[in-house]
């Protein structure tokens, strides 16, 4: 298991994140994922709901990947790289974001079971509830970048 770090400085000294350079574009092309995710989780409610869950759960991936790019930085490919992810929101959005990164790692334990282990795991209200929850995390992380970006226009798909 783990450790919980405790700053960025951390994740980068033991080699789960490393410093990028990302432009504007780059940035924007991973938001897009995002929201791209975000509809084919809406779209996946009627047939799926563990898929739903799945892929509501890779927007807020594909959301808090924006925000690192944004930030120049990156995951360091191999085991645990979504685990990265989260420890790295939950150090650059502090605790105002708690409760939705703490649901975030909450999804991403249940949906390696769901992926992985057992069809059926996911309830049709859950999915629903993870759906809500992802376009909510993306639209506050798209505020972020449009605040970080005052100069720029995002250009979103499937907004």
């Amino acid at each position: 298991m783990m450790n919980f770090s405790t700053s960025i400085k951390e994740l980068i000294t033991d080699r789960k994140i490393k410093p990028g350079k990302f432009s504007f574009i780059q940035v924007q092309a991973r938001l897009n994922l995002a929201y791209r995710d975000l509809k084919a989780a809406e779209d996946s409610l009627k047939s799926s709901s563990d898929w739903a869950y799945n892929i509501a759960y890779n927007a807020m991936l594909q959301a808090g990947r924006t925000l690192m790019f944004q930030k120049g930085f990156r995951p360091i490919a191999g085991e645990g790289g979504h685990w990265v992810v989260i420890e790295f929101l939950k150090i650059e959005l502090g605790e105002k974001f708690k409760s939705i990164l703490d649901f975030m790692d909450e999804m991403r334990k249940k949906r390696n079971r769901a992926t992985y282990d057992m069809a059926g795991l996911i309830s049709d209200t859950e999915a629903r509830e993870s759906v809500k929850i992802a376009k909510d995390f993306v639209l506050k992380i798209t505020k972020i970048i449009d605040k970080l970006n005052p100069q720029k226009k995002l250009q979103l798909v499937n907004r």
